[in-house]
């Protein structure tokens, strides 16, 4: 974070545009104080497309209530070059990813987590995940990355998910990429 604020990472969905992290984060704690007995999976993951002049990549965060609703908004950022090296473009969606979590700081969990405690006993739950937008399949070009960002994930404290299990990357993000 530069100068200890969050203020130049911005943020759209489909209703606002240029949102702080604040007015996310403020947006997720709505979202679950909405319906507090909930079942939450918070999840952030990152998706890159390589275009004509520029790599662009879509960073997506998504809090999901279990069978009853989502918010979700986007961060984009334009690497002006073709960025080839699937290796560098994988691990740079990783670090994008990263500092969003980072974001994520241990007060505002503890404040997320806080919404949902009192009603543990009747089911509610609350959880992170990192997407990431790769696979372990033995046709997929990714799979010799897979150990490597799920570690560099799990080591944020946050649960790692890969294809086909994250959606986040490889469908929300994904669609914003094109």
């Amino acid at each position: 974070m530069k100068n200890g604020t969050d203020n130049h990472y911005w943020f759209q969905n489909l209703q606002e545009n240029r949102m702080s992290f604040e007015q996310v984060f403020h947006h997720i704690v709505k979202f679950m104080h909405s319906e507090p007995y909930g079942n939450y999976r918070l999840m952030v993951g990152t998706d890159s497309q390589v275009h004509q002049k520029m790599t662009l990549f879509i960073t997506g965060i998504v809090i999901l209530n279990k069978g009853s609703g989502v918010w979700a908004c986007i961060r984009k950022v334009i690497i002006p070059w073709k960025m080839l090296h699937l290796h560098e473009r994988i691990s740079y969606e990783m670090s994008l990813s990263e500092e969003i979590v980072s974001l994520f700081t241990e007060e505002r969990k503890k404040q997320l987590v806080n919404i949902v405690l009192p009603y543990l006993y009747q089911g509610a739950s609350f959880s992170i995940e990192g997407h990431i937008d790769i696979g372990a399949g033995k046709r997929n070009k990714t799979r010799k990355f897979v150990k490597e960002m799920v570690t560099r994930m799990a080591a944020m404290g946050v649960e790692p998910k890969i294809k086909p299990n994250a959606f986040v990357a490889s469908s929300y993000a994904n669609r914003y990429t094109k």
